[in-house]
């Protein structure tokens, strides 16, 4: 039997609630006769989103190259596909959708997906399925509709994906692995960490005669440039840098002021800019072009301009153009300045909605002028415009609100980039009720910038120590830690317990509060010894002065369990965690999502200390309501599925593991991120059981990633860094590399003593391990002195019958064996076999191999013997 190695269970016992009632995060499922409509439900003949096509000159050769890399054979790819990346302004979105427009024949589908978010991903896919099964998705939430086309997808090939401007790479692993039927187009100003599966093609500037006609292709119409057109416009791509935006928005400018010539619009531009090729450059361009255009846009029409202002601090992409109207505007005015913004290039326009180029948002905010203690021109518009819109809508408090989901990337836009000591107190309000909406739908790492801007807002006007500011700092807090952000989480938690303490008082109900979201960051960095005690502190104040079944107490008493138990205290853990699963169906009821917490929590502590039969049942039964309560998607289902998974495999049922561990893995990418902690905690258990089915192809190249992930997410001695680090150990032994398998033992091994202690469970695996790496290489002395102490802790800590006490016992007696000590390893291995069938049953792949080695022990004794 090879050592045994340890997965991360991953329970999510806390986030914030209001001040921080803490409670623990969802894959969608659909009904049958809707997946069967996923598969009958054809496309319609060349259905696409695309906007109009634009002019694109010069680019002819990465077309060609873009064409080239979506339809070559690329092996074992699972996808084919091209990103085109290169600066803001290069062109990147004018040649994808240039391509789009000249292959749209090739495909069944063309749809275009606004990329720069995973919500604005999932928007865009939600939006295909609206096109394609209108008649159920008119009623169903986003989540649902992204589910459906992404189905819909995996059974329709030959269709065409444009991911535009793609902020992270990561946002698209759930989409480049499970939609293999078509092709990928992406743009991304970022050229690196992308899978070596994508070609990437780095856009540049134009060439200088292609940049002269862009012009000229813009400002002269009805005759053919003349030699002295060409030079102005050469000397005018130069002074603009080549710079594809820069010269269709001075095109635009042209077009729409004919009397105008190139010469005399150079001449009026500010003086020249220094060459450097970077994007302050590139913003300076912009700048530079930007002058030129306001003026002309201030004579002609004010209102454009002052709703070009108002769209500088919303999301770019699909600004709803009912944002911009109020009872008492002009529709046809309003019509007419938007027209003249996409003539002069400074917008586009789709029906109902508006875009505006990023970096033309940034130029915009940097010159927009202000008067003294008034909030930036546009700014004041786009919070009045946001708040006339969302005041009218119901406030989200259960379920998805599809009317919030398209408005919040705005309110997210203007959050991020309103300038410091700005307060708008209506502004701020929606602020806290997008994040706690976004909280509840298991998002809550997105709400972060509401968050910091509210933190920012209350700390600037109702003072530090405020109850509010003090709920929303503990709130902040709690959403870093929920991104695996524990540098800024725990620092800021501990201000706020200090505060609270002293402001509110020692037991006030906040503070506790407070208290106990600090102490689950402490035991999230593995700090056990602040985390518990904390904990038993606060459990006890909880019940003193708010009652011994106030649903703050039960959510304390959830949490002390949970640490007692990754502290390796099972006894403890599961005696509190039963009376917590009690009192909460008792007070929240049967399928509250804090019951289901709890109930997950109890299934790990059962599977912790080796009760699989009463594991797995409640692991089954809590993932059943989950989906049903929370959604498919919601971070808790995912937990429970992950922790079910995990029972399968250490119950030997693999069949069932490693699909599930699969599919759980996608969605945690999809729905939380790449390097989310609980992503990671899912991809070490995916590596991890493809270990133990000797499949090290798949297994050593995920470890390798976890634990890279892990060191820079987590550190490089939180206790999940070294597990990672211990099950890739396992693998290198499994197969055969000792040279890399045993310092890597020893330095976890070292690293557990230290960071969990000598008795840890996580250490006594560890050293379980190197003992029999030790014994494979033949080092036998050490082994078995090793193996000897871990068996005697194990039987100690773990107890007689726990698996890794079995597992340590059935190591030492095979380390007896090869000694040639076979009076010993019989003895041993006769009960550990008995112990094996009553606790892990008869057939388990364990109790298989520890009989296996019984056998094998007592034929080389007769061989011996004669």
């Amino acid at each position: 039997m090879t050592g045994s190695s340890y997965d991360a269970s991953g329970d999510r016992s806390i986030a914030a609630q209001h001040i921080g009632h803490a409670h623990t995060g969802d894959v969608i499922g659909l009904p049958a006769e809707i997946l069967t409509a996923a598969r009958d439900v054809p496309a319609p003949p060349r259905l696409t989103n695309l906007a109009p096509l634009p002019l694109c000159l010069g680019r002819d050769d990465a077309l060609g190259d873009v064409r080239a890399a979506l339809t070559r054979d690329r092996g074992m790819a699972i996808t084919q596909a091209s990103t085109v990346h290169g600066l803001g302004g290069i062109g990147k979105t004018t040649v994808a959708l240039a391509y789009a427009h000249r292959y749209r024949h090739a495909y069944s589908l063309v749809w275009w997906i606004n990329a720069d978010s995973p919500a604005r991903i999932e928007q865009s896919l939600a939006g295909l399925a609206v096109k394609l099964f209108p008649a159920w998705a008119g009623n169903a939430n986003q989540d649902q509709r992204t589910a459906w086309a992404t189905t819909w997808l995996q059974w329709h090939p030959g269709w065409l994906l444009v991911f535009d401007n793609v902020e992270n790479p990561a946002d698209l692993n759930p989409y480049l692995g499970a939609l293999d039927g078509g092709h990928h187009l992406i743009t991304s100003r970022r050229a690196i960490g992308w899978p070596r599966t994508i070609h990437t093609l780095s856009l540049g500037i134009l060439h200088p005669d292609e940049a002269a006609n862009l012009i000229c292709a813009h400002a002269i119409t009805g005759r053919t440039p003349t030699p002295h057109d060409l030079q102005a416009a050469h000397i005018l791509a130069a002074e603009l840098g080549h710079l594809p935006l820069a010269l269709e928005q001075a095109g635009a400018y042209l077009a729409q002021n004919p009397t105008i010539g190139i010469d005399t619009y150079r001449r009026r531009l500010p003086a020249k800019l220094d060459k450097a090729a970077d994007g302050l450059y590139i913003e300076r361009t912009i700048a530079h072009i930007w002058t030129q255009t306001l003026q002309s846009l201030t004579v002609r029409n004010p209102l454009a301009v002052q709703v070009l202002r108002t769209l500088a601090w919303l999301a770019p992409d699909n600004i709803p153009i009912s944002l911009l109207e109020s009872p008492d505007s002009d529709s046809d005015a309003l019509a007419e300045a938007l027209g003249l913004l996409a003539a002069y290039s400074m917008a586009t326009l789709a029906p109902g909605t508006i875009s505006v180029h990023r970096l033309l948002q940034t130029v915009l905010r940097a010159t927009a002028p202000t008067q003294p203690g008034r909030p930036l021109a546009g700014q004041h518009e786009a919070e009045h415009a946001l708040t006339r819109a969302l005041r009218v809508l119901p406030e989200p408090t259960t379920g998805p609100a599809p009317e919030w989901d398209t408005l919040i990337p705005h309110l997210i836009a203007l959050a991020t980039t309103t300038p410091p000591k700005h307060h708008n107190g209506s502004i701020a309000t929606l602020y806290v009720t997008a994040a706690q909406y976004l909280y509840r739908q298991g998002h809550d790492a997105r709400s972060i910038p509401l968050r910091e801007a509210t933190v920012a807002l209350y700390e600037e006007h109702l003072g530090n120590t405020h109850p509010f500011t003090l709920a929303s700092r503990n709130n902040l807090g709690n959403a870093y830690r929920v991104a695996g952000d524990f540098d800024r989480a725990v620092p800021l938690l501990e201000a706020t317990v200090a505060q609270s303490e002293e402001h509110l008082g020692d037991s006030h109900p906040d503070t506790l509060i407070s208290r106990n979201n600090l102490a689950v960051a402490y035991r999230a960095v593995g700090d056990f010894d602040r985390a518990v005690p904390l904990l038993e502190a606060t459990v006890a104040q909880s019940e003193e002065h708010l009652g011994d079944s106030h649903p703050d107490t039960l959510i304390s008493r959830n949490n002390l369990a949970v640490a007692y138990q990754e502290a390796g205290d099972f006894d403890r853990a599961i005696t509190l965690l039963e009376a917590a699963v009690a009192q909460r169906e008792q007070v929240l009821g049967d399928t509250h999502p804090a019951t289901l917490t709890s109930r997950n929590n109890l299934g790990n502590a059962y599977q912790a200390s080796g009760d699989f039969d009463r594991a797995i049942p409640l692991y089954r039964a809590t993932l059943a309501q989950s989906e049903q309560v929370l959604g498919d998607t919601h971070p808790d289902t995912l937990a429970s599925r992950n922790n079910l998974a995990t029972a399968y495999r250490a119950a030997g049922d693999f069949d069932r593991a490693i699909p599930l561990l699969e599919a759980t893995l996608a969605q945690s990418e999809q729905v939380l991120g790449d390097s989310h902690p609980d992503t990671l905690i899912s991809r070490n258990n995916l590596a991890n059981t493809y270990r133990v089915v000797g499949d090290f192809d798949r297994a050593v190249p995920l470890l390798e990633a976890t634990v890279a992930q892990r060191e820079h997410v987590l550190g490089d001695t939180h206790p999940n860094t070294l597990l990672s680090r211990n099950n890739l150990a396992s693998a290198y032994q499994a197969g055969g590399d000792f040279d890399r398998a045993i310092p890597l033992y020893r330095a976890s091994l070292a690293q557990f003593e230290q960071v969990l202690g000598g008795t840890h469970p996580s250490t006594l695996a560890s050293r379980n391990n190197l003992a029999g790496a030790y014994q494979e290489v033949g080092d036998f002395d050490r082994a078995i002195t090793l193996l000897e102490a871990t068996v005697a802790q194990c039987e100690q800590v773990l107890g007689d019958t726990h698996p890794n006490t079995l597992i340590s016992r059935n190591n030492l007696a095979t380390a007896y064996r090869v000694a040639g000590d076979f009076d010993r390893a019989i003895t041993l291995l006769e009960a550990t076999v008995a112990q094996c069938e009553q606790v892990l049953g008869d057939t388990h792949p364990n109790t298989l191999t520890v009989r296996a080695n019984l056998t094998y022990v007592r034929d080389a004794e007769r061989r011996a013997s004669r």
